[in-house]
């Protein structure tokens, strides 16, 4: 018998967070029908488990469409769990003089699985064309902080996501297991990592490790814009900015 299994209620509670986790910037809104055949159940039990999140508000209701969204509640629970995070904590203020200090857009995210998560983000100021992206998720092998996260990521870890199959964002994009292998190498030897229009076409961005207090790689700080602006020579600045910026991070955090 499963672990999980030999505890009253905890399949229900499963099976709630997974419909919670189902709606993302892709599909911010669900029909009962499809999200019952997206979780796996069947609609009865999709029915009282929603009917069950959006009485406690974690899930409303859209009157035009009988779709489901995310709630307030589930906002304000997702605020307070940013407000109340050590490495964002830590991190912010760095954030805002790296965006400051390089006129372009700050994040820090950390490795989800397969994805990065941007966790915090300061515009830059060039706001044409930006977009607050606070949350969203990334494939974490078209990006440069996914790059450095799985740079060091343990090699078990690192050789099942890349057997895993990968997306090709752009044409850019390395989806080769073996070429990916050669750029973990490089970004460890360096300290940083970037991706040239692997993630947009245009976009480039420049990366590097946060660790803890034990010396573990527990996120990445990035820079990023377009590539008329961070050309080879600008990317050869940014870099001493940025790595900078994760060390004093780093310290903050204990390393």
């Amino acid at each position: 018998m499963p672990r999980s299994a030999a505890y009253p209620g905890t399949q229900a509670v499963q099976r709630a967070v997974a419909l919670l986790k189902s709606f993302n910037d892709a599909t911010p809104e669900w029909g009962l029908s499809d999200l019952a055949r997206s979780a796996g159940l069947n609609k009865t039990t999709t029915y009282r488990l929603l009917a069950a999140l959006e009485a406690e508000g974690m899930l409303m209701r859209n009157v035009q469409t009988d779709g489901y969204r995310l709630g307030p509640a589930a906002i304000a629970l997702g605020g307070q769990a940013l407000r109340t995070n050590d490495l964002r904590a830590a991190g912010h203020g760095e954030l805002i003089a790296l965006a400051q200090a390089t006129q372009e857009t700050a994040t820090l995210e950390i490795l989800d699985g397969g994805q990065v998560l941007i966790l915090d983000e300061v515009m830059g100021a060039h706001v044409l064309g930006n977009v607050q992206s606070l949350g969203t998720r990334w494939p974490a092998h078209a990006t440069s902080t996914g790059k450095i996260l799985l740079a060091y990521l343990p090699e078990g870890e690192r050789e099942v996501l890349l057997a895993s199959g990968l997306l090709r964002c752009t044409h850019h994009t390395l989806t080769s297991p073996a070429a990916l292998r050669r750029a973990f190498i490089r970004a460890r030897r360096q300290g940083y990592a970037v991706a040239r229009e692997e993630l947009e076409a245009g976009f480039v961005a420049l990366a590097a490790p946060v660790r803890n207090f034990s010396g573990q790689v527990v996120a990445a700080v990035s820079v990023g814009g377009p590539r008329l602006r961070l050309t080879a020579a600008r990317l050869s600045q940014l870099r001493q900015v940025v790595c900078a910026t994760a060390a004093r991070i780093s310290g903050r955090l204990g390393f």
